[in-house]
């Protein structure tokens, strides 16, 4: 059995990764849809089968940060022994404001989820990749380098970045393509939940905002190419390269 697998596939970029990954799906039999909020991953299911051709899809209502659940979904994985031919880690949380002022809650689910959870689906769907399989990990333009009043976030998603090029230089001689996707702020609700306690988002910041659908399509098609990492839109890919500059 041949499967593709998006988290945080409920809202946002996942959503939208779902809905036009589906029907390219051609040698795949299902598409297993993993978020917190089954409501969301029903309706989407059934947005989905209202295409001409998509795989099967089958909703996994689960929070990746738990342990017992990820424990689940592993032997979900060595039951079934499925060959895998797409993994998008797109589920992702982040609040703006500074790091003192924020709660220890706040700050720690970033990491579980962020960095954590992505770590562990990876690692628990690796076994069942072969050549062709493709790895989506969805990181930030924040990646590239620290942000004030994002710290955590920020440095979340470099780890997201850092881990996602390693791992593609790894798995190269296996035929397995990994990109890592750094968009700029991107419209989805994303962006209301990390700024909606401790103020509006920048001006500049404003004028960089992207559409999902864009950031989507780039991203895509940017795997498709083998491409490591995937930057969408002009001023995401100016401070990429400025910041491989100040790295090096």
């Amino acid at each position: 059995m041949n499967i593709a697998i998006i988290t945080g596939a409920s809202s946002g970029m996942g959503k939208e990764f779902a809905i036009q990954l589906a029907p390219k799906l051609k040698r795949t039999d299902e598409l297993w849809l993993l978020a917190r909020r089954k409501e969301a991953l029903v309706e989407l299911e059934i947005t989905l089968k209202e295409l001409d051709i998509v795989p099967e899809i089958k909703v996994f209502p689960m929070d990746i940060t738990d342990e017992s659940r990820l424990n689940q979904f592993a032997e979900v994985m060595m039951i079934l022994n499925p060959r895998i031919s797409v993994l998008v880690n797109c589920a992702g949380v982040g609040t703006y404001g500074a790091f003192e002022k924020q709660s220890r809650e706040e700050t720690m689910e970033m990491v579980r989820l962020n960095v954590l959870a992505l770590t562990q689906v990876t690692k628990i769907c690796l076994p069942y990749m072969h050549k062709g399989s493709k790895i989506i990990q969805v990181a930030s333009g924040s990646a590239f380098l620290p942000q004030p009043r994002f710290a955590v976030y920020a440095a979340s998603k470099s780890y997201v970045y850092s881990f996602g090029r390693a791992l593609a230089k790894e798995l190269k001689p296996k035929g397995i393509i990994v990109t890592t996707v750094c968009p700029g702020p991107v419209d989805t609700p994303f962006l209301e939940h990390a700024y909606g306690r401790y103020g509006e988002i920048g001006k500049l910041k404003k004028y960089c905002i992207v559409d999902t659908n864009r950031v989507v399509t780039q991203a895509i098609r940017d795997c498709k190419r083998k491409k490591e990492v995937s930057v969408c839109g002009l001023p995401m890919k100016v401070l990429y390269e400025l910041s491989r500059g100040v790295i090096r």
